[in-house]
């Protein structure tokens, strides 16, 4: 089974990501928009390269292909990218993936996946994006606990430094956190924070 870093850092771009993995990082996100395929391909084979020298694991958002071509090792698809992924292929190539889960529907198609871990979200009302659904609460990961057994649990949206003692004790294994890295005003001390906190919380 998948162990999961308590912090799980997601940024938008490959300079994020050079910036702040090598602070104390293990385990980072990068989920890259709207760029062409040489971009993305630029993109991903430099993150790779900052996390091997730094040892932390990275995860390709969505474009499990490029992933697949490129030997990436791990993979996050949201409930529209899994419809069309060949998860076979992934398997066979020995690629984890995570899926994101909002409702009861969503979650037992991903645990049908056997995915190394379920995303719950989001958690707390969030700016990053517009959202279709409500924030979900700590007792909806109580729930996904419950639901998901073994598999590791990633709780995201919304999530604060003071947030995290209650997120973990409702049964997350993991913190996701976006906006509060990306849109502070010193990205790289809040997230030396988030590090500190991650780490008080585990021992």
């Amino acid at each position: 089974m998948t162990t999961l870093d308590r912090f799980y850092l997601i940024v938008s771009d490959v300079a994020a990501l050079e910036r702040l993995v090598p602070l104390g990082v293990r385990l980072v996100q990068l989920r890259l928009k709207n760029s062409p395929e040489a971009e993305l391909r630029r993109q991903i084979a430099r993150a790779r390269s900052i996390c091997a020298a730094h040892g932390a694991q990275l995860v390709v958002n969505d474009h499990w292909q490029i992933a697949l071509q490129m030997n990436c090792d791990f993979v996050h698809l949201g409930q529209e990218d899994l419809q069309g992924a060949d998860l076979p292929a992934l398997r066979r190539a020995g690629i984890r993936f995570g899926l994101s889960t909002h409702d009861h529907d969503e979650l037992e198609r991903a645990l049908a996946c056997k995915p190394a871990y379920v995303a719950l979200g989001p958690v707390y009302p969030t700016l990053l994006k517009k959202m279709p659904w409500a924030p979900q609460g700590l007792e909806k990961v109580r729930e996904w606990r419950r639901l998901v057994g073994e598999v590791p649990l990633v709780g995201i949206g919304g999530l604060t430094v003071d947030r995290l003692p209650g997120l973990f004790a409702a049964g997350a294994d993991s913190a996701a956190v976006v906006t509060d890295i990306q849109a502070a005003d010193d990205p790289e001390r809040r997230c030396v924070e988030w590090i500190a906190a991650t780490r008080v919380v585990s021992t």
